[in-house]
């Protein structure tokens, strides 16, 4: 399987979870260009249909175009300024979405080279939660985990048993 190292720790949680709640058969529209992870589930046996890098702030065409029956969100409503709009739009009846959380110790991410690689939103599970709802999505099953970093100091301390990722398997309950 993949090894216990960042990233693929939190690839190994997020496969295991997306095993345990996903029917193979069924075509996943996987929100983001092509990733590690997105490569991860087509050898995995999934059929996975990627965006394109389209700005889904600005346009959710992409939920006319590819109508699935799964949408995943893995590290990708972060980086949205509006992600209840996003939400609202994907026409599957089921989703999976992970976030990292937020960290009281942490300040929320942004990479000082990439001006689009930043963090508008770090959850607390109960806003996401409240999120999905609020969207027409109920939760069948959460789990949290940890990002342990191999570094010295306070903050790589606290990260070993503080959890950092949501992962959320939800149905539609709602059209919006």
């Amino acid at each position: 399987m993949y090894e216990k190292t960042f990233p693929n720790k939190r690839f190994q949680h997020t496969l295991a979870f997306l095993n345990k709640h996903h029917n193979p058969t069924e075509t996943i529209l996987d929100l983001g260009v092509e990733n590690p992870f997105s490569a991860i589930m087509k050898k995995e046996g999934f059929s996975v249909i990627n965006t394109l890098g389209e700005d889904l702030d600005e346009n959710q065409t992409v939920f006319k175009v590819h109508k699935t029956t799964v949408v995943t969100a893995f590290e990708i409503f972060e980086h949205l300024l509006n992600p209840y709009c996003v939400l609202k739009e994907i026409q599957a009846d089921k989703l999976f979405v992970s976030v990292p959380l937020r960290l009281w110790f942490s300040a929320a991410y942004r990479s000082k080279t990439d001006p689009w690689d930043r963090h508008y939103h770090e959850f607390e599970d109960w806003q996401l939660d409240w999120l999905l709802e609020k969207t027409g999505w109920k939760i069948i099953d959460r789990k949290k985990f940890t990002n342990p970093v191999k570094k010295i100091g306070i903050r790589p301390f606290l990260r070993r048993f503080t959890n950092r990722y949501y992962i959320v398997c939800a149905e539609r309950i709602a059209t919006p």
